[in-house]
């Protein structure tokens, strides 16, 4: 081979090396995240979702690709995020531990499967046909935390025995919300308890909410298992310390970054499955094909920490019932 020929297949090399990456990049999986929240709330449990896709072999940026869809609480703007996703014909679109974005997920395509993790029932609120054969496209993981909410009232009962006022902090725009609110508005009339609800519909109404626990002279808080609240989870914990609120959350991951007591399944663990899910659907499962996974495991966690700082001694029998006491 001569000088020329050489340089003539060295430049026919160096001009294919740019296609062949750019095929490798666009046969690259795209999952499409559709968040109604913000980033700063969700950083567990979006490590959670990544180490689900690694079990599956899936690594963001290596061999898989993720778009993020953030609302940023602006819940009227999940139907566009939804409907973008869909045009972009990404592989999957995932919806981490909301029921509005899986919804809005699956008015805005039939044929992209969806996987979700929700605290709602998701045959109840029209998402699957079954928990067994969930049919269409979409599938994903219930941890039931809305189900719990009674469970929740009698923990804090326990703290704060007696004829009460109770409130609940609450985002009324989830479609998830109407029926476990009544639900817990009779559990609370069947014991006894005055129970306040403190709407939320955006980030601004939470401080809002905070002041009118103080002029309605509430004795304890629950707080729901609502997408605008987690996103919001430092600036409720620290109004909740700030007005020294005895308050009980609904997912462990609000008590470990301080939050008085939780019950519920975990979100971490919930985001983890999620991810499993994901990558078996990239792998050519259909979500027809996955059954709706269900939490087993509900922990009641205290923070005795946060105890102390509040000034609340927490019953022995509560602490002799706890899963997890963080001291």
């Amino acid at each position: 081979m001569n000088k020329r020929d050489f340089i003539t297949l060295l430049g026919g090399a160096a001009a294919a090396w740019p296609l062949a990456a750019r095929a490798q990049q666009a046969e690259m999986p795209v999952i499409g995240l559709l968040i109604n929240g913000a980033p700063d709330g969700y950083a567990e449990m979006l490590a959670a979702f990544r180490a689900g896709l690694n079990e599956t072999g899936y690594i963001e940026g290596k061999n898989v690709a993720i778009e993020y869809r953030w609302t940023q609480g602006k819940l009227n703007e999940l139907p566009e995020l939804a409907a973008d996703l869909a045009r972009r014909q990404v592989s999957v679109i995932a919806v981490p531990a909301n029921m509005a974005s899986a919804l809005a997920a699956k008015a805005a395509t039939t044929t992209i499967p969806i996987v979700f993790s929700t605290g709602a029932d998701p045959v109840q609120t029209g998402l699957v046909a079954s928990l067994n054969r969930p049919g269409g496209n979409v599938t994903g993981v219930s941890f039931m935390n809305w189900e719990l909410a009674a469970k929740r009232l009698g923990l804090l009962r326990e703290l704060i025995p007696g004829d009460g006022r109770f409130a609940v902090l609450v985002d009324p725009n989830d479609p998830a919300a109407e029926t476990p609110t009544t639900d817990l508005e009779a559990a609370a009339s069947a014991i006894g308890l005055q129970l306040e609800i403190l709407p939320v519909r955006t980030n601004r109404d939470i401080d809002a909410a905070f002041a009118i626990f103080e002029q309605k002279r509430a004795d304890a808080l629950l707080v729901s298992p609502q997408a605008l609240l987690l996103s919001r989870r430092t600036q409720i914990l620290t109004l909740a310390a700030r007005h020294a609120v005895p308050a009980i959350y609904p997912a462990r991951e609000w008590a470990a970054a301080g939050g008085l007591m939780s019950y519920g399944s975990s979100l971490s663990d919930q985001c983890l499955q999620a991810g499993i899910y994901t990558g078996r659907v990239l792998k050519g499962t259909k979500p027809a094909d996955l059954p709706i996974l269900r939490a087993t495991k509900f922990d009641f966690v205290i923070n005795l920490q946060t105890a102390q700082a509040l000034r609340i001694d927490i019953p022995p029998i509560l602490l002799a019932r706890a899963d997890e006491v963080i001291e």
